[in-house]
This record gives structure tokens, sequence and C-alpha cells, in this order.
């Protein structure tokens, strides 16, 4: 969208985590705010022209902070948050709201370093433990669960059998059903809400 660049790409203006998305990992989609590639987006417009409009404002009058998570908007949540979370796309939607108030709650950089922590570990379970068919659960799961969650799966793993004497597609079999338990303890779904197409 033309104008809408954002400095933290991998945190979205609505509160998606762009930097766990299958389309971000596979280099189809430059995160929120990377300029070319992002699609039309009534949020972002809606940042654009409340920024547009503080920076417009009369002389002698304090400037207010510059919108770059909808956090900072004195209307969040607004309407546009009612159904928000209701479906997914290629990322989980589940988490949007509670996510940008764990990032308001925390702080940027808080947040940024759990981010960080959760991109190290979906790297480690891309590399080791995806026989091809995971990356999207891989995605899902570490959206979904917490980072102590997802350590102690690894942690579990690795003490629990010689990996070097399994086949690929044994250890993500493995993997997979401990991230499964992780999720079932807190009721979690590990499965994307899809939008059902209306029939003609």
């Amino acid at each position: 969208m033309k104008d809408f660049i954002r400095e933290d790409r991998l945190f979205s203006l609505c509160g998606l985590n762009c930097g766990l998305c299958t389309m971000h990992i596979g280099g189809y989609c430059p995160g929120c705010g990377g300029g070319e590639g992002n699609q039309s987006c009534r949020i972002a417009k809606c940042s654009l022209k409340r920024n547009s409009e503080n920076n417009n404002r009369e002389k002698g009058r304090p400037d207010r902070e510059k919108i770059d998570y909808c956090h900072q908007c004195p209307e969040f949540p607004c309407e546009k948050y009612e159904t928000i979370d209701e479906f997914d796309s290629f990322i989980t939607h589940r988490n949007r709201r509670s996510d940008l108030e764990k990032h308001r709650n925390i702080g940027k950089e808080a947040y940024q370093e759990e981010q960080k922590r959760k991109t190290e570990i979906l790297g480690e379970l891309l590399a080791n433990y995806n026989d091809g068919r995971r990356k999207n659960f891989f995605c899902l799961a570490v959206n979904l669960l917490e980072c102590d969650e997802l350590q102690a799966v690894l942690d579990q793993v690795k003490a629990g059998s010689d990996q070097t004497g399994q086949t690929i597609k044994e250890r993500a079999a493995c993997v997979v059903k401990l991230l499964q338990s992780a999720a079932d303890e807190r009721g979690i779904v590990l499965k994307l809400k899809k939008k059902r197409k209306t029939e003609k």
C-alpha cells in the first residue's frame, strides 16, 4: 500500500505476528508496512489517516504519538476489532487483540524479545523437525503457545530419544505429538480457522 511504511515489520499494526507467518518466512510478504507487496488494508488506511491528521494539527498544540500499533490509538479497540479474531488467513488471527494488549502492557522491547525467542524456536523446529509437511502446524503452534511451553517440548524431545537414529519423519511425529499435547492442556486447537465459502 502506498506510503504505508513501518519500522517493525514483524509485529503488525493490527496485532499479527508476521515473523511467524508462512508467507513472510517463504519470502512472499515483506511484513506489515514493508512497502511493495502489501495488500490494501482498511486498518492501514485508518492509521495513515490518523497520522496525517496528527501531523496537520494546529501549531502550538502538542503532537500525538505516531500510531505504529493500533493500541496507541485513543479509540482502541474500535469496531474493527469486534470480529477480528474470528477467522484466520495464512497466519492465525486468534490472538491479535490480546497480543496488542500484551505489547502495550509489557512494552515494545519486552515483546520483541519474546517474539525473537519464538522466531528462534520456530527456526529450530523447521530446521530439525520438519518432514516437509509441518510448516503451517509449527507456525501455528509457535504463535499460540507460550515460549516456556515450546521450550519444554524441545527439551523433552531432545532428552527422550537418541535423535541420531531417527528419521526426520519420526522426529517430526514426536514433536507434533508433544506440541499437540501442550495445546490440548490449554484447550488450544492447532488448526487455522478458515471462513467457509458461502454456497451459491
